[in-house]
């Protein structure tokens, strides 16, 4: 099944194990949610539910990844179980924290997940029906695993795979920050060296849809030819890192790692190393 669902497809999905999840980020989101969601949507925050952030985003970046076990109590209050056919939509193309979501939940075992292909804008195009209604949420028994189910690296991994030649990184944030011109949010500006730049921008078309798998997959084979096959994908902070993952799903490639911290985190080490092509 693909993890991206159109607007279409969504408005006539008939399923009793339905949970649409509102991903929108941002100092407004939860007050966007309550103004205007699509009906029957669960909020669910990136910073409090997708992340655990900590005192020094030196270690772990800014949306460092949750405790296990915090984040089965955030599904169970979601009314989420492992039987759940889950929808995820954000306000940016699925970029802002659908794809997050869409990582962790699959990361965590469940199989029915999907992202909105074009988001929130893509459901009021297809006129899907919206509500400002507070929804009621039942709680579902805690889903119980040990470990994150797909590929992740450390800093100390990233350095290893790079000084090694056995990975290739990719970096997914606007070419502008790679090359190191400036940096609107992390304290330094620049690249991990030897990283490779392709902006998660470019998963999509000029509407703003996921291109189609094939498609995908020929873009991406071409970047990659003679490439490490062992793929590292990151960004600034771990989250639309995952978009690039998710469209790398998409095309058929085996998942990639995700370095969490990103470049939040690679920045900010007294002693990182830091590339610039100004």
């Amino acid at each position: 099944m693909s993890s991206i669902i159109s607007a279409f497809d969504l408005k006539n999905l008939s399923t009793e194990n339905l949970i649409i999840l509102d991903a929108r980020a941002g100092k407004d989101a939860y007050q966007n949610y309550i103004e205007n969601h699509l009906k029957g949507a669960r909020f669910i925050d990136l910073d409090k539910d997708l992340a655990e952030i900590g005192e020094d985003a030196a270690f772990g970046g800014r949306h460092p990844l949750p405790d296990l076990e915090k984040f089965a109590e955030t599904l169970s209050k979601l009314g989420i179980s492992k039987d759940s056919d889950i929808v995820i939509y954000d306000d940016k193309n699925g970029a802002n924290a659908a794809a997050r979501a869409w990582w962790m939940l699959t990361a965590f075992g469940l199989n029915n997940v999907r992202v909105l292909d074009g988001g929130i804008h893509a459901a009021e195009k297809k006129e899907l029906e919206f509500s400002s209604e507070k929804e009621d949420l039942n709680k579902s028994d805690l889903i119980e695993v040990k470990n994150w189910l797909l590929p992740l690296s450390t800093l100390e991994d990233v350095e290893n795979e790079l000084i090694n030649d056995s990975a290739t990184v990719i970096d997914v944030r606007d070419s502008y920050r790679y090359r190191g011109k400036s940096e609107p949010i992390d304290l330094v500006a620049g690249h991990i060296p030897k990283a490779i730049n392709i902006p998660f921008s470019e998963n999509l078309d000029e509407n703003g849809y996921f291109l189609k798998p094939e498609i995908l997959n020929e873009k991406y084979s071409a970047l990659l030819k003679g490439l490490p096959q062992k793929l590292i994908v990151h960004c600034g902070s771990g989250v639309t890192a995952c978009h690039t993952i998710l469209a790398l799903h998409e095309a058929g490639f085996e998942f990639p790692n995700l370095y969490v911290g990103s470049w939040s985190e690679w920045s900010r080490r007294e002693d990182a190393t830091i590339a610039k092509e100004i």
